[in-house]
């Protein structure tokens, strides 16, 4: 009887390694086949997970080369699907949907890359700044992009306008 039990945990544990695998091939190519952007960045989400899963196994086992490979190409999907959003719905403050959940994403991707930093060793640290600076950048940019108008912000000035600090004489000193 505990023979057959640890046979079908082991069958079991088998079956979820490799559909782990699975997934994340499937989960890859069902993103690159996807041309609407909200439903690419919803579909980061997943995708994401599952990178970082990969990246947590192969971070335990010692294998920092194929972790950087992995949270690379994390940082490649989080651009293409900004990049997908933006052609397909330009207004993202009007239309938040899918920027919010890849701005939500990439701020875990961002978490979970620091968490790398920390425990790998430096000679793998420098490409993962790399990394984590592209993330950070694409995440002021998604934040930018949702919330444009930002209080106590100036505007940028219009071209063809006067910068009025330019223009303003200094105030005159009364004796």
């Amino acid at each position: 009887m505990r023979v057959l039990a640890a046979c079908i945990l082991t069958a079991a544990l088998l079956a979820a390694t490799v559909r782990g695998v699975d997934d994340l091939e499937t989960l890859q190519k069902r993103f690159d086949q996807e041309t609407d952007g909200v439903r690419k960045a919803k579909l980061l989400q997943r995708l994401g997970d599952a990178q970082f899963d990969s990246e947590r196994n192969a971070g335990r086992s010692g294998d920092y080369v194929t972790v950087g490979l992995v949270m690379e190409k994390y940082r490649d999907n989080v651009r293409v699907a900004l990049q997908a959003l933006k052609k397909t719905h330009p207004d993202a403050e009007r239309h938040v949907s899918g920027y919010r959940e890849l701005e939500i994403h990439t701020g875990r991707g961002l978490r979970e890359i620091r968490d790398v930093l920390l425990t790998m060793p430096e000679e793998y640290r420098p490409p993962m700044r790399l990394v984590e600076q592209d993330l950070v950048a694409m995440d002021n940019e998604l934040l930018r992009l949702i919330f444009p108008r930002r209080p106590g912000e100036k505007p940028p000035l219009q071209q063809g306008a006067s910068n009025p600090a330019k223009t303003e004489k200094p105030p005159e000193k009364h004796p």
